[in-house]
């Protein structure tokens, strides 16, 4: 990664797989993301090199490049072809992890963004466990 990036993370009370298959689930973006009322993905396979759009709130429709992954670990991605975010999950304990959102130093207001999209995380996490009871 060459370019400089500041993060926002958050521990979530929930396993690993659970948070990474959100954060890959395109259909599930809308659920958690504050900027996404839609994904799709162009062709089957979530990848480095994969392509696809994403439409905003404001109905614009963007297109994307995975430009990184790590199965379970990372991705990230390029929007409108410009360096956008860096998606981690990083295991604490079988029932913790911590989920992070890195953007580009130039893109440092987005982080609050990101902060709302790790509390949805939370919140999605939190509600399954109570579903499980």
């Amino acid at each position: 990664m060459s370019t400089r990036m500041c993060w926002a993370t958050r521990v979530i009370d929930a396993p690993a797989d659970e948070l990474w298959e959100l954060l890959v689930d395109l259909d599930r973006w809308p659920e958690w993301g504050p900027s996404v009322r839609h994904a799709a993905l162009h062709g089957d396979r979530f990848e480095v090199g994969a392509t696809g759009g994403v439409t905003t709130p404001f109905g614009a429709s963007v297109p994307f490049e995975i430009t990184a992954f790590e199965p379970g670990r990372r991705w990230a991605w390029k929007v409108l072809g410009l360096p956008a975010t860096d998606h981690t999950v990083t295991p604490i304990d079988p029932h913790r992890c911590e989920v992070g959102f890195g953007v580009p130093l130039l893109a440092r207001p987005y982080l609050l963004v990101c902060d709302r999209a790790l509390e949805r995380l939370d919140h999605i996490a939190a509600s399954a466990r109570v579903s499980l009871r």
